[in-house]
């Protein structure tokens, strides 16, 4: 239209347009500035060990090379590679840890049977081993029947990325305001020229009536351009980025920015608690050994010394304190045995990434916190006359319990009689079902074992490992997530926004 203008206003009929296309480009360029996260890839395993005819031995190779039919061998410490069926345990059990995959918490212990199930869950597939899982404890061999997207965690990438994405609440109100802005404006702009219709001969438009109707369509589209908001998307990310500023001083990290204002529709919260409302790094925090009696053989007089460990996470940093003091563990003979129980009876062990800047396990969760534990007790025990062989158990306390004949004191060994139990597990009671709601387990040993052909090695629920001396109890907790925090502040903010809710009542 700036065409239309005389020769001397052509220059000036051009700034206009210009100004408007330049502010069109920035707004389509803010609004199109997003970067796309990828968190799966982080989960998948570099490299991997694989039998091939024609080299001897296990040859590394990187997992993207892996096909169907390789020969693979994964160990403690190991992230599967690819979805894999077991051939062969090498080891006396195989756990793995499959949190990523199923939420499960707790180690899964596999084996090599075939599976009757013809549409078994992944949970139920106890002969697989799933691609980005850990293997927490063990060592096996098997078969590769899946990589890439053919795995289960490639199959969950492959939904995602062909997921048509909702759009938010604040996004569908915004397309019903953009599409009622338009119709207003555009029945405004028609009847603005079409009330102009007869002036479109005015003298001042030269007496043409072509000129009279491009004048006046100018002034409707001007009218049409000043109607529209073109600065409204700077202004909602602008106070979306200020909303997302003041979550982050509060620790809660928010990736997607209308995700701010989603939370204020929100109306209820399903969250996983495996890695999302837990940090899935469990620790020591508690535990207690029996003290020294005043008369060897009475059990009344038998007391609890109570421990308490300070640091969290993985990393090895933080005390032991007793009644309230830092304690030298080495001085007490009790926390020494426990230290050799938890280095010995321990598959697992603890390294610090470069990349992530922080301690990771290398194996399962809680024996990896035993680790951790015996790290911050800092004892040495050096002896050097003729050793006998010693069995160690770990496992629940009421089992633990079960299998015990006597308990280990700082003076020696003390009968286990049904008074002193019962005493124990009134104490675990308090640790276990307290306002804490701690993980228990226990800790056992036993001199002279019988000869290893005593033990049926395949079923841990068949190894003979009665007549052992309780040493020790301990209580484990997982620490929260800083999303916690950020769950509670969304609950807090959708009852003070007075947002829709449930009838419970109804419901129930």
């Amino acid at each position: 239209m700036a065409w239309f203008e005389d020769s001397e206003d052509a220059t000036t009929a051009f700034v206009e347009p210009v100004v408007i296309m330049l502010i069109l480009i920035v707004n389509a360029i803010v609004g199109v500035w997003q970067s796309a996260i990828e968190a799966l890839k982080e989960y998948e395993s570099d490299t991997a060990k694989v039998i091939r005819q024609g080299y001897q031995g296990v040859q590394s190779v990187k997992a993207r090379e892996l096909v169907p039919g390789d020969i693979v061998e994964v160990a403690v410490g190991d992230r599967v590679p690819a979805d894999i069926r077991i051939v062969k345990i090498l080891s006396t059990t195989l756990l793995i840890d499959q949190s990523i995959l199923t939420g499960e918490s707790v180690s899964v212990s596999k084996h090599s049977d075939p599976i009757s199930q013809a549409r078994a869950v992944n949970q139920d597939k106890k002969n697989m081993l799933f691609s980005g899982t850990n293997v927490a404890s063990g060592k096996c061999v098997g078969v590769v029947v899946g990589t890439g997207l053919s795995t289960e965690i490639g199959k969950i990438r492959d939904q995602i990325m062909h997921t048509e994405q909702d759009k938010t609440p604040l996004g569908q109100k915004i397309d019903e305001f953009g599409t009622q802005l338009s119709k207003v404006i555009t029945l405004i702009c028609i009847a603005v020229w079409c009330i102009n219709i007869g002036h479109f001969n005015d003298p001042v438009h030269g007496g043409s009536w072509l000129r009279g109707a491009v004048y006046y369509f100018k002034i409707a589209v001007a009218l049409a351009v000043a109607a529209i908001p073109e600065g409204l998307p700077a202004v909602i990310t602008t106070c979306l980025a200020l909303g997302t500023r003041r979550m982050a001083r509060k620790n809660a990290i928010v990736r997607s920015l209308p995700s701010v204002e989603t939370l204020g529709c929100t109306t209820v919260i399903c969250s996983d608690k495996t890695g999302t409302l837990t940090t899935n790094q469990m620790t020591v925090c508690r535990m207690f050994t029996f003290g020294n009696e005043s008369r060897i053989g009475d059990a009344s007089q038998l007391k609890f010394d109570e421990f308490e460990i300070t640091g969290s996470k993985y990393a090895p940093e933080g005390n032991v304190h007793h009644e309230g003091r830092k304690i030298d563990c080495s001085e007490y003979p009790c926390l020494v045995e426990l230290a050799q129980i938890c280095s010995l009876c321990n598959d697992s062990s603890v390294e610090y990434s470069e990349s992530r800047h922080a301690y990771e396990k290398v194996g399962e969760a809680t024996e990896t916190a035993l680790v951790c534990l015996v790290e911050k007790m800092n004892v040495t025990k050096v002896s050097k006359s003729n050793l006998t062989n010693h069995q160690l158990a770990m496992g629940a306390p009421e089992s633990i319990l079960d299998r015990c004949t006597h308990v280990r004191t700082t003076g020696g060994k003390l009968l286990l009689t049904s008074e002193l139990k019962g005493e124990v597990l009134r104490k675990i009671a308090t640790y276990a079902t307290g306002r804490e709601t701690l993980r228990c387990l226990a800790l056992a040993t036993r001199d002279e074992p019988p000869s290893y052909s005593h033990f049926d090695l395949k079923d841990p629920k068949n190894f003979k490992d009665y007549e052992v001396s309780y040493v020790c109890y301990f209580s484990l907790h997982v620490d929260p997530q800083i999303v916690i925090l950020f769950l509670f502040f969304t609950i807090i903010s959708c009852i003070v926004l007075d947002v829709r809710r449930f009838k419970i009542e109804q419901r129930l």
